[in-house]
């Protein structure tokens, strides 16, 4: 399946590249035809760095962050999108001048937590969520209410890859869209024409990778 990767480079910056893959694939909550693989967008430093200067663009006029909070494995770009930010003269309100990087713990049924030890980055912060990417909007969701269960003062969302600009009236600046993949295209499962056609499953996929079926 590698051998089909097509590679998108950024149009902002050529050394920020996202690869996909087309076929036939399952998430957690829909069926897509590309898979959108963020793996070394996430893992690789030159490229992890480069992207979250191209985020960083997005805030350089909010007022406060104090709290990334990362989902889908995205620490390493929040820890460069807040050096970014702070070089670019983002304050926060907390106490030590700084920024905090926290993720939730996914809980039974996929509940987000915070644990004790962690709350005191979330209450009362404004907050920036990270995630790899945004299409059903369902993650968004459930991020956002954990944050604001906590206390948390939402600020907005970045994605590296993302099929809409707003969920419930959180703006969502990406990376990458659909624009970028013109074929692409994600249904429920019920309703999925690859699935209608009897045509097999290449691989169940999610935000850390893909196994095949």
């Amino acid at each position: 399946m590698e051998s089909r990767v097509i590679r998108i480079p950024s149009k902002v910056n050529s050394n920020v590249v996202l690869r996909v893959i087309p076929g036939h694939f399952a998430t957690t909550h829909s069926h897509i035809n590309y898979y959108v693989d963020m793996t070394f967008l996430k893992s690789r430093k030159s490229e992890a760095e480069n992207a979250a200067k191209i985020l960083a663009q997005n805030y350089k006029n909010s007022t406060y962050i104090d709290t990334i909070v990362c989902m889908d494995g995205c620490e390493i770009i929040g820890a460069y999108l807040a050096e970014e930010l702070s070089q670019n003269g983002i304050r926060s309100l907390n106490t030590h001048n700084t920024m905090y990087i926290a993720s939730p713990e996914i809980h039974t049924g996929g509940q987000l937590i915070f644990r004790d030890n962690m709350q005191a980055m979330i209450a009362n912060k404004h907050v920036l969520l990270v995630l790899a990417t945004a299409t059903t909007g369902i993650t968004v969701k459930r991020a956002v209410e954990c944050i604001r269960y906590y206390g948390g003062i939402m600020e907005g969302a970045a994605a590296l890859f993302s099929a809409t600009d707003e969920i419930d009236g959180i703006k969502i600046n990406s990376l990458f869209s659909p624009a970028d993949i013109p074929q692409y295209q994600t249904w429920h499962a019920t309703e999925c024409p690859m699935c209608a056609k009897k045509e097999k499953l290449d691989a169940i996929v999610n935000s850390y990778g893909y196994s095949r079926v």
